[in-house]
């Protein structure tokens, strides 16, 4: 089986958010693919299969399957046009967040992905404990997203794995409004197995509708603020968001499972 593993939304190898990605010709097990995430040990390992027109896309993470992944999509992308159907610029994946689809635009490519509805949330004692700080808001879809009052309070932040877990949402995304760019964001997925994901665009889906009312602007240019970093150029459009990122190969390997 040909494995990938590309770095999304970087311009050089080392930067960006590791993807594994697996081009299938038939769908393995649901254990199989849950034990190759996990062996890979990355963020999300992408599963594609071709099924007439378009292509069926799941993500796993090593702790448990997904309903949405930005990176992995944009990997997955990056994979089919390079290696598999080099000739194509639009590609079309069936997911269990709906249709999804991904232009090539030279070195860029913009993903189409459905935008979270955010709900606020109660700022509580136990947020403070388990970010190290205390947001100036929360709130709450797939994700709990809690805006801090300084971008420094997010560069900085060590929350506490353990107590991450016990807050509401799947992932917690910590967010602020940037200096060089519009706005900052780190994620953490303690309940994946992921401590923290080095660029997350599900993530992205809950923050940037947020930014863009604070900041009465629909295209905006956001930083993911992990130590591996990240650039989305990103556009509001209602109930979608658009994520355009570039991406970089970094090896190809043989599975032999």
């Amino acid at each position: 089986m040909k494995y990938y593993v590309v770095d999304a939304f970087a311009e050089k190898i080392f930067e960006g958010n590791p993807a594994g990605v697996c081009v299938l010709e038939k769908w393995l097990s649901d254990e199989l693919m849950q034990k190759i995430a996990m062996e890979n040990n990355l963020s999300e390992t992408a599963f594609t299969v071709k099924e007439n027109d378009s292509y069926r896309l799941r993500w796993f993470t090593p702790g448990g399957e997904i309903d949405l992944c930005g990176h992995a999509t944009l990997a997955t992308a990056f994979v089919l046009a390079n290696f598999v159907e080099p000739d194509s610029t639009e590609f079309v994946f069936e997911t269990h967040s709906g249709k999804l689809n991904v232009m090539r635009k030279n070195e860029l490519y913009e993903m189409d992905f459905p935008a979270y509805q955010l709900s606020p949330v109660r700022v509580t004692d136990e947020m403070t404990e388990a970010i190290g700080a205390r947001p100036v808001e929360a709130w709450l879809a797939r994700d709990l997203v809690c805006v801090m009052a300084e971008e420094a309070q997010v560069l900085l932040a060590q929350p506490d794995p353990a107590k991450l877990k016990k807050l509401d949402g799947l992932l917690l995304h910590l967010t602020a409004k940037g200096t060089e760019y519009d706005c900052v964001t780190r994620s953490f997925a303690p309940k994946l197995g992921v401590e923290e994901d080095p660029v997350c665009g599900s993530g992205h889906c809950h923050v940037i509708p947020l930014w863009a009312k604070k900041l009465a602007k629909s295209t905006l240019v956001a930083r993911q603020a992990s130590r591996r970093g990240g650039t989305l150029y990103c556009q509001d459009c209602g109930e979608l968001v658009k994520l355009s990122g570039k991406a970089v190969l970094y090896a190809t390997a043989e599975l032999h499972c």
